[in-house]
């Protein structure tokens, strides 16, 4: 039993399964006789004090969408630099067709969601939603489909979250940041000092930088700008190679460390508090509202047509190259998967419509309703294309 269950964690599917399960049970719970346990639950109250200066009271869900999710960010950060430094980012033949396609991926989505919402101004405030893509149910279900796919893809798919994941970033850093406190933007710079002093001296003990983070991290939420961001910062303070070059490298190490906490504890457990949506009262209807339609249009229709269609188009002016062994099915297939936006779809629906207060309250949950459906069919759409698809022989590139 044992065996199977380490067996299963080591697929690359688990993730995206786990994430399923989690998503089943909170609707199991916000639509049987365990709802009121469930919003209790996520309504717990937990307090910290350090002092009289520094006090955080907040329910379990924000602790989680706050806490919890800066780790996540920490390990996309940590993934990003080593892409930047020395993987698929670090070249740059190798950057231009995940980075069209991210950007394709992106401004489509937003612009089918604001076209759709324009005369509801709260509403706008949610056009980032479905410009996200949820790398860990993407590559899930890829690892479904095993050989019928060639490995080029799941390196594109991989190379173009991490550029979604980067646009997210900056998109929450600019557009979702509330009031901002001078004096914690204050101590929040001089933790960053702090740990590019670390970096510049090579320190390649990860404690220390550990410790910074923590309080960076209080210090960034009690400043305004989103607390997730402190993960991202503390990631790029990172060494990737250690002082003497002997040691294992910090970077690797710590990334290594936290990929099965985020993908086999974190997410789930966000996926679990964040995709609740009690559903009594609801009809089929509410699906075409212009909040849920224009979030499921745009993972839909939006990240298809944007990925494919801009990344087709840098391949056939001849600006990037078909990945190994794919054919223009394949890049379809996968463009399709990008629709699963789910965690960070969800992610930044939370902060777009938290505090908006008004209509933004009824939001909060059919917002939820656009990602699931739209996720949905992305996922079985990529799915059926990509399963179709006759994979090209290895001694063969498609360039077409």
């Amino acid at each position: 039993m044992l065996t199977n269950f380490k067996s299963f964690l080591k697929k690359e599917s688990s993730t995206g399964i786990l994430l399923m399960i989690a998503t089943v049970l909170a609707m199991f719970c916000a639509n049987t006789f365990l709802h009121e346990y469930y919003i209790h639950f996520l309504d717990t109250p937990f307090e910290v004090r350090l002092g009289r200066q520094v006090h955080i009271a907040k329910p379990l869900l924000l602790w989680i969408n706050d806490g919890l999710m800066a780790i996540f960010f920490l390990l996309i950060g940590l993934e990003v630099k080593r892409e930047i430094l020395i993987g698929q980012l670090s070249r740059r033949e190798k950057i231009i067709l995940p980075g069209v396609a991210a950007i394709g991926g992106m401004v489509v989505p937003a612009g089918i969601y604001a076209i759709i919402n324009s005369s509801d101004q709260i509403a706008l405030s949610g056009w980032a939603i479905p410009a996200a893509t949820d790398i860990a149910f993407a590559l899930g279900v890829l690892a479904l489909l095993g050989d019928r796919v060639p490995s080029s893809l799941k390196i594109f798919l991989l190379a173009l979250a991490i550029m979604d994941d980067l646009g997210a970033i900056i998109i929450i850093a600019i557009f979702y940041s509330g009031d901002l406190s001078t004096t914690m933007m204050v101590l929040s710079a001089i933790c960053l000092v702090i740990l590019v002093v670390l970096n510049r001296l090579k320190v390649d003990n990860i404690a220390p930088y550990l410790w910074v983070g923590i309080f960076l991290w209080i210090f960034v939420l009690k400043s305004g700008v989103h607390a997730t961001l402190a993960g991202v910062a503390l990631a790029f303070a990172i060494p990737l190679n250690s002082k003497d070059g002997t040691k294992e490298s910090p970077l690797k190490t710590l990334e290594h460390v936290l990929h099965p906490w985020v993908n086999y504890w974190i997410l789930p457990i966000f996926a679990f508090a964040n995709a609740g949506i009690p559903l009594t009262g609801m009809s089929f209807g509410d699906l075409f509202h212009p909040v849920p339609l224009g979030i499921m249009l745009g993972l839909v229709g939006g990240k298809l047509f944007g990925v494919f269609g801009f990344s087709y188009a840098s391949i056939k002016f001849g600006y990037a190259e078909m990945p190994t062994r794919a054919t223009t099915r394949h890049l379809f297939g996968v463009a399709a998967l990008c629709g699963i936006g789910f965690t960070m779809s969800l992610f930044i629906g939370g902060l777009a419509f938290e505090h908006t207060g008004g209509d933004a309250i009824r939001y909060l949950t059919t917002h939820r309703i656009g990602i699931l459906s739209g996720s949905l069919i992305s996922g079985i759409l990529g799915y059926f294309v990509l399963y179709s698809s006759n994979t090209v022989p290895n001694n063969k590139e498609h360039r077409n």
